[in-house]
């Protein structure tokens, strides 16, 4: 799907703009209100997690958290196309006071099953974790440390759009060569499965990334401007992989909880539309800074 400009929030006027996007300070809830139906490719979002302390960025309780998330989810839904997906990275919670797992994400999974298609679920190890939670990990010894957060691609129909060829990843040394061995089972593939390059090997549903992103250009530039950093970044490489995954060039992509921005830098830079809501002015301004061509919006200038 093609575009010759970048999509807009009616009746909202953008934080800044780019070629491709629009940035937006502002309520997700009432932002996605807004926008028109069907017109949306992919929402790909990290909304805040359910801790169990206030954070800066802001936070919800477990035992609010469906009620809280839903109307955002229903509005994805209508804004999103027949083939258009719904990606959202949400990490567990702990029951207060013990070392005991929420079931809140499942069960919130199971509501938003009433309307998406779970298409398929991802983890994201961050393999530089800290220990936590503390009190059972490092104390009492009676946890390992929690390390894996979960990534649920919901998608409207049963029929997303979506091509694996799109992710590839360079084979591994052992796999191109895997053709001229035998295996010790004495299995033998087809030809069609092992003799063929199909340019790259299909990747996982596991994402293996350190999150070590505290002194990157992004974080540099915010530093010597004084703006202030979004504290959790996720990895550009995780929305990348879900950009290139279930869109194509032109299409548009929403981030309705966009932190830093890291979703909408990582459209810009594959040729996608994106429009990206974040409810803290402060984070909105500084993740400008990820985008050197970007422009301030005029006086009254309203999508």
């Amino acid at each position: 799907m093609t575009r010759s400009k970048a999509p807009t929030v009616p009746g909202l006027a953008p934080a800044y703009a780019t070629r491709l996007g629009r940035a937006y300070a502002g309520d997700a809830l009432e932002a996605i209100a807004r926008m028109p139906a069907a017109s949306v490719n992919l929402a790909f979002t990290s909304p805040p997690f359910a801790l169990r302390r206030p954070k800066a960025y802001g936070n919800v309780a477990a035992a609010a958290y469906a009620d809280w998330f839903l109307p955002i989810a229903e509005q994805v839904h209508r804004v999103l196309r027949d083939d258009g997906s719904f990606v959202v990275e949400l990490g567990g919670a702990w029951n207060p006071g013990s070392g005991t797992r929420s079931l809140m994400p499942y069960a919130l999974l199971l509501r938003l099953g009433e309307r998406f298609h779970l298409a398929q679920d991802f983890y994201w190890w961050n393999t530089c974790r800290l220990p936590t939670p503390t009190q059972w990990v490092c104390r009492r010894r009676t946890r390992v440390k929690e390390a894996v957060t979960m990534i649920w691609w919901l998608s409207k129909t049963a029929e997303p759009k979506a091509d694996n060829r799109r992710v590839l990843k360079p084979y591994e040394r052992d796999v191109r060569h895997f053709k001229k061995r035998l295996r010790p089972s004495g299995h033998v593939l087809g030809p069609d499965t092992w003799q063929r390059d199909n340019g790259g090997a299909i990747p996982p549903n596991v994402f293996c990334l350190a999150n070590t992103n505290a002194n990157d250009d992004f974080v540099r530039r915010c530093k010597a401007a004084g703006a202030v950093v979004h504290p959790c970044r996720m990895p550009p490489a995780i929305p990348d992989f879900f950009v290139r995954f279930l869109t194509e060039p032109g299409d548009v992509v929403l981030d309705p909880f966009a932190g830093s921005n890291t979703t909408g830098a990582a459209a810009e830079a594959l040729g996608r539309h994106w429009l990206a809501v974040e409810i803290e002015p402060d984070y909105v301004a500084a993740s400008g800074l990820r985008f050197p061509g970007a422009r301030a919006a005029g006086p009254g200038e309203v999508g």
